[in-house]
């Protein structure tokens, strides 16, 4: 079976590189039997991919990772994707009892003070819930463009993702931000009303923050992690607290 799938990511994706995005979208849902689940985060991305799925009435199953700190204009756009086009997308929330064993752990906003406890938050509230989400579905379909960053320049349109056992679809994997801009305005697509104050790139309200001009849009995304403060950005106190560095504390109270 998974050679199988392994073979048609190739087909596909070599297909959709000749494609606009509604044939490839048609293309994907014609190839495979089984539960297509798209996930969105209802960024810009993920919101032009609903009005195009949407827009051909494709069996897609819709499906959110709702983390319990989403920013307010996240849930605001949510209600108005859903009475725009018509449907409920479907909330996947984190387990309770491991989110108080969580924050039991490392504190409300443990996440700042080091990659290992951010990492473990992101476990509870996304990757957990991420794998409910997708249980034996065949095809994922995500909002990924290759000029976000490095890492994803070098993604492919379709892959096969061997973990879960499944086909992965990048449909807008060769846009830019500009190309998805445009097509959410051509097509009356809501948006987030952050993306106009700066924020390009919308996750968790604690762990996202507007850019400034010229920083890659992936910058406002757990932005303390950046490569310099990695190492020795969080230290432990005498007494066996974790303490913020100058630094940090400094960046992180910044209106």
């Amino acid at each position: 079976m998974s050679e199988d799938l392994r073979a048609l990511a190739d087909e596909l994706n070599d297909a959709f590189a000749r494609a606009d995005l509604p044939a490839r979208l048609r293309l994907l849902r014609d190839a495979l039997s089984g539960r297509i689940v798209f996930t969105t985060s209802l960024g810009i991305e993920d919101q032009a991919l609903t009005d195009a799925i949407r827009g051909q009435d494709l069996d897609v199953e819709f499906a959110t990772l709702d983390t319990g700190r989403m920013f307010p204009e996240t849930y605001d756009l949510w209600a108005k994707t859903e009475e725009k086009y018509g449907f409920r997308i479907k909330a996947y929330y984190p387990n309770a009892e491991a989110v108080q064993a969580l924050v039991a752990d490392q504190g409300i906003n443990g996440f700042y003070y080091g990659l290992a406890m951010r990492k473990a938050c992101c476990n509870v509230r996304k990757v957990e819930p991420l794998g409910r989400a997708l249980a034996k579905a065949q095809g994922w379909i995500v909002g990924l463009r290759g000029d976000q960053s490095d890492h994803r320049a070098g993604l492919r349109y379709v892959e096969y993702d061997a973990a879960r056992n499944l086909i992965k679809a990048s449909p807008l994997l060769d846009f830019s931000r500009d190309d998805v801009v445009a097509f959410c305005e051509a097509n009356g697509v809501p948006v987030n009303a952050l993306h106009e104050k700066g924020f390009v790139s919308i996750g968790c309200a604690p762990c996202t923050r507007a850019i400034q001009p010229g920083e890659p849009e992936r910058a406002g995304r757990w932005w303390w992690e950046s490569e310099d403060k990695k190492e020795c950005g969080l230290h432990v106190a005498e007494d066996g607290r974790l303490q913020r560095t100058k630094e940090l504390a400094e960046e992180l109270t910044k209106p």
